[in-house]
């Protein structure tokens, strides 16, 4: 039987941005136009990345102050706004800093992402520009902009993030393997593939 790696990873972002549409994309193919945040959701999906059969167990918790603490077991995060939203933005990098405080560490791996690219002609407020500066100023991790509705970078932003976590040192092999332990004393860094 093939091992595979296991990346826990969580989604964080203001509310109303996209997160769950994003996951739900990734894991069922198809775009959920309404949708109740008001529970925390845990979704599976097995990809191929770099060679190798790897599970993401993928939590989004919709904001919720109760379901924080699980920040602490993820190997990565998937940092979202909206870029029809200056709120948003301004927002991200406190969710970011909640996964950081529950790690008790100064980094992470981490992707940026602009979601709602599709309204980008039309309702940008957020330029593509200064989601590349934050995403710098983060120790230049990923930056992507992308469309839950019309699937843009749903896949690449979740392949990002493996390799982020496998590029961080500490992370040789990146992951936890099925039926083993999570590697302890690992640093962690936000890391550009």
């Amino acid at each position: 039987m093939e091992q595979r790696a296991t990346y826990m990873l969580v989604v964080v972002g203001a509310g109303g941005v996209g997160k769950s549409a994003i996951v739900l994309q990734l894991v069922d193919n198809h775009f959920v136009d309404e949708y109740d945040p008001s529970l925390e959701h845990s979704y599976t999906k097995q990809l191929h990345i770099d060679y190798e059969l790897c599970t993401l167990d993928i939590l989004d918790i919709a904001g919720q102050d109760e379901y924080r603490f699980q920040y602490r077991s993820c190997d990565g995060a998937l940092c979202v706004y909206d870029m029809t939203s200056r709120d948003s933005f301004d927002e991200v990098a406190r969710f970011r800093d909640e996964v950081l405080h529950a790690q008790n560490t100064a980094t992470v791996p981490t992707v940026l992402v602009a979601n709602k690219c599709d309204l980008a002609d039309t309702k940008r407020v957020v330029a593509a520009r200064e989601g590349a500066r934050l995403a710098e100023s983060w120790g230049g991790c990923r930056f992507l902009e992308s469309s839950a509705k019309s699937r843009i970078n749903i896949d690449e932003a979740f392949i990002e993030l493996v390799r982020a976590i496998r590029a961080a040192p500490g992370h040789a092999n990146g992951g936890r393997r099925r039926g083993g332990r999570a590697k302890s004393g690992r640093s962690r860094g936000c890391i550009c593939s």
